[in-house]
């Protein structure tokens, strides 16, 4: 399956992203400076779970670079492998690649300890992007396909995925 053109642009608005420090590659530390924006951003600063988002993060760049046989991609060679490793491979490829960091964010976020993200929950997320409440809203119920009050680490990554392929322009991943 070849990468549509909003695929596309989303996956390189994600190079983008995680071109932490702006020099055309994403390397490891640019993983590694995403994943303490984020705990610092969610004030998770020396927790378990803080060191867990770390280690996902950091796993899902290594499996991208392994792919690539590279340890610094440029955007060519990261719109390639994110097309053949996680795109292309469908549920499979969002499970394995992207499923692990999504659970890690979902361990900080829940403060009850459910295993779910409640709306309260999900606010610092939405705040750590720079939704206002009123998008953090609609998107909260967008999110919950299930109607249940509480977002799933399935449902997160149901949303990220059909983010990336078009399927839907809920904005969970920051800009």
């Amino acid at each position: 399956m070849a990468v549509g053109v909003k695929e596309s642009t989303r996956l390189e608005e994600r190079f983008r992203l995680w071109d932490a420090n702006g020099n055309g590659v994403i390397e490891r530390s640019d993983f590694e400076a995403e994943a303490d924006g984020i705990i610092n951003g969610l004030g998770a600063q020396g927790s378990s779970q803080a060191d867990e988002l770390k280690r996902a993060y950091l796993a899902m760049f290594d499996h991208l670079a392994n792919a690539a046989g590279t340890d610094r991609m440029d955007k060519a060679q990261f719109l390639r492998v994110a097309e053949q490793e996680i795109i292309n491979k469908g549920d499979a490829g969002f499970g394995a690649v992207v499923a692990p960091t999504i659970q890690a964010i979902v361990n900080v976020l829940d403060t009850n300890g459910d295993g779910e993200v409640s709306p309260s929950e999900m606010t610092k997320w939405f705040d750590a992007i720079g939704l206002d409440q009123a998008a953090a809203d609609e998107a909260f119920r967008q999110l919950d396909t299930d109607g249940s009050g509480k977002l799933s680490v399935a449902e997160l990554v149901a949303a990220v995925r059909d983010y990336h392929l078009g399927r839907n322009d809920i904005p969970l991943l920051g800009a």
